[in-house]
């Protein structure tokens, strides 16, 4: 696992990315996280696991539909990385972001941990 961490506005984007070994890695990995950061707001995912078939998955976590999963599954399949979560967990700092913030954000903070591989 490796992370990345921005601050945009006062709320806090904490990246984290893991290299899978099957699907079922994907739910123990996200429950731990949920675990580790209770006071989070908001716990965005997207994964790309490529065994026999491609499976591709994001998720919003309750952020204003396609701002961070979906930003965060085009930076994994940009980079061409395969077996691969990427979470990135948000603490809300008290400022609205909009959703070309949010976009941005959560694209940076994903693409912070391919630049630092």
């Amino acid at each position: 696992m490796n992370s990345y961490e921005l601050i945009v506005n006062k709320s806090r984007f904490i990246g984290l990315k893991y290299d899978l070994n099957s699907l079922e890695d994907v739910k123990k990995i996200i429950e731990s996280v949920r675990k580790e950061h209770k006071k989070a707001r908001h716990v965005c995912y997207a994964y790309v696991y490529n065994r026999e078939v491609v499976s591709e998955k994001c998720s919003d976590d309750g952020e204003p539909k396609g701002t961070a999963g979906y930003p965060i599954l085009n930076v994994i399949k940009k980079n061409g990385a395969t077996n691969c979560l990427v979470i990135v967990v948000r603490y809300f700092g008290g400022i609205l972001l909009g959703a070309g913030g949010l976009t941005r954000a959560y694209t940076k903070a994903c693409a912070g941990l391919f630049n630092n591989d």
